[in-house]
């Protein structure tokens, strides 16, 4: 999701009070799966791996790195927030059971892997939790959705495609273009 335009120019006079978000498509499709088909994790991530959705090596993945490498980028380049990989407070995804996703759907809750920044209180951590299925963060596959909170606009909500080289290529050569043009500007 090319998020970075949205935030500094669509949402341009609002203050950002929290991110949050599903920043991972590989990890939501493993979830997606463990809980809508009982599976274990080395079962699912078996699966992302043969539909390409997951790296031969995932750590940067299941372990949260790559959330925690967005939510310092999305930190630094539209919150200022100076912030780097170590401020981030991470856990991931390896140690979940088809039984704690299993408690969760019992509550009509599911596990995603969130992503979250919260400014005022300089918070930034990725970690699974346990969030009510009618919530817009629940989004099903290798769908990323992020909500961003601010105190003009309210909560505004991008959802898309977060796995795939096609849907990655999209969002970062989009990101790294408005960077650019915004880097000559400022020169």
């Amino acid at each position: 999701i090319p998020l970075i335009h949205a935030m500094q120019e669509g949402l341009a006079g609002n203050t950002i009070t929290r991110i949050c978000g599903v920043f991972n498509g590989t990890c939501n499709y493993i979830l997606t799966r463990m809980a809508a088909e009982g599976l274990t994790y080395e079962q699912a991530l078996a699966e992302a791996r043969d539909l390409g959705y997951a790296e031969a090596d995932p750590t940067y993945d299941v372990e949260g790195i790559d959330a925690a490498i967005k939510l310092v980028i999305l930190a630094d380049t539209v919150l200022g927030m100076r912030a780097t990989l170590d401020d981030v407070e991470r856990t991931g995804i390896t140690l979940l059971s088809p039984e704690a996703l299993q408690l969760a759907e019992d509550q009509d809750c599911t596990i995603r892997l969130i992503g979250e920044i919260v400014p005022e209180a300089g918070v930034l951590r990725v970690s699974p939790r346990i969030i009510a299925k009618a919530h817009p963060l629940v989004v099903e596959g290798t769908l990323n959705a992020v909500t961003v909170e601010t105190d003009l606009a309210g909560d505004l909500t991008f959802i898309g495609k977060g796995a795939g080289s096609t849907e990655t290529a999209s969002a970062v050569i989009g990101d790294i273009l408005y960077i650019q043009s915004r880097h000559v500007q400022g020169s």
